[in-house]
């Protein structure tokens, strides 16, 4: 099988801190790879050895075959990278700034003009190719962004959270226009703060913490390792949901967390009997609830479960 992108043990520590601690990763050409963790975990730093923009202390990695140490210029002929940020020139049209882009990598004029046409009208800003940049909402920059940075044909492209900040309806356009690169055989790399945007666009999806790679599956087969289903419960006003959490453990030696509010407790069940059972003891103990619901795991739980059992293991 021809892998885009492989690494084997990589591994960045800056000063005595090690922030990559041996990263396993082996991507398919034509894929669309979600590489997800929180906040520090290293998902950055993975991406900038990846891309050439820091040199690893050991391991190895190649893009397309090329070792990204070895072959760094190699390896920047066959990538792009785009961020959270477009790196575009505000005061050019958006035709100008493709036609720019495109002459820098080599384009006639005639091909530039070409070229700008084409992506304008495949990322649907053909409207807007007119009027400068500055004037776009953040969802069309972000889409010229990308128009811009296929502009050398990348064979592998590098998504480092780039609907971070954008607008539903503005992700959703972002959502088709990344489709299209993998659908027209571009390899995908995406690093994004939303679980649901992996969950809809990704292949497969690698979890990293504490600078490790610590689970690969498509996104049915990492919901399905955690078994069972999800309880959601929405306590009351005025129920603290800490209490909740602990009523859980105490009870039923069951571990709850909440969501990114707090205000809502979620806990991995075995069966729907159990389900029964645990909102029956929350009765029993007058736990004030306003509503509660049985669902299939979703990649949240995933996350929180990898990441809760990977805590587990480093404090042991």
């Amino acid at each position: 099988m021809a892998y885009a992108i492989e690494a084997q043990g990589l591994r960045k520590s800056f000063r005595t801190h090690e922030v990559v601690r041996g990263v396993d990763l082996a991507i398919r050409q034509g894929e669309l790879f979600a590489l997800l963790g929180p906040n520090g975990a290293g998902k950055t730093t993975t991406i900038q050895m990846l891309t050439t923009m820091l040199r690893p202390d050991g391991g190895a990695a190649r893009i397309c075959g090329c070792d990204v140490v070895i072959e760094a210029v190699d390896v920047r002929k066959r990538i792009s990278v785009t961020g959270q940020y477009a790196a575009l020139d505000e005061s050019l049209t958006g035709w100008q700034n493709l036609t720019l882009f495109a002459g820098l990598h080599g384009y006639t004029r005639k091909e530039s003009r070409a070229l700008a046409a084409e992506l304008l009208e495949s990322f649907r800003l053909t409207d807007a190719g007119g009027r400068a940049v500055g004037s776009y909402s953040g969802g069309m920059r972000r889409r010229l962004d990308l128009a811009a940075g296929i502009v050398s044909q990348p064979e592998v492209m590098f998504l480092d959270e780039p609907t971070t900040g954008l607008d539903p309806q503005s992700r959703r356009e972002l959502w088709g226009a990344v489709r299209r690169l993998v659908k027209n055989g571009t390899t995908v790399l995406l690093t994004t703060q939303y679980l649901e945007e992996a969950d809809q666009l990704a292949d497969r999806i690698g979890f990293i913490a504490q600078g490790k790679v610590i689970a690969v599956g498509t996104p049915e087969q990492l919901k399905a390792s955690i078994g069972g289903k999800t309880l959601t419960i929405r306590p009351a006003e005025g129920t603290d949901p800490a209490d909740i959490c602990k009523l859980l453990a105490s009870e039923h030696g069951l571990e709850a967390h909440r969501d990114e509010d707090g205000q809502v407790v979620k806990v991995a069940v075995r069966e729907a009997a159990l389900a029964h059972t645990v909102i029956g003891t929350l009765f029993d103990h007058a736990a004030a609830i306003g509503d509660f619901a049985l669902s299939e795991p979703t990649l949240d739980d995933v996350f929180f479960s990898l990441t809760a059992t990977r805590g587990k293991e480093v404090t042991s």
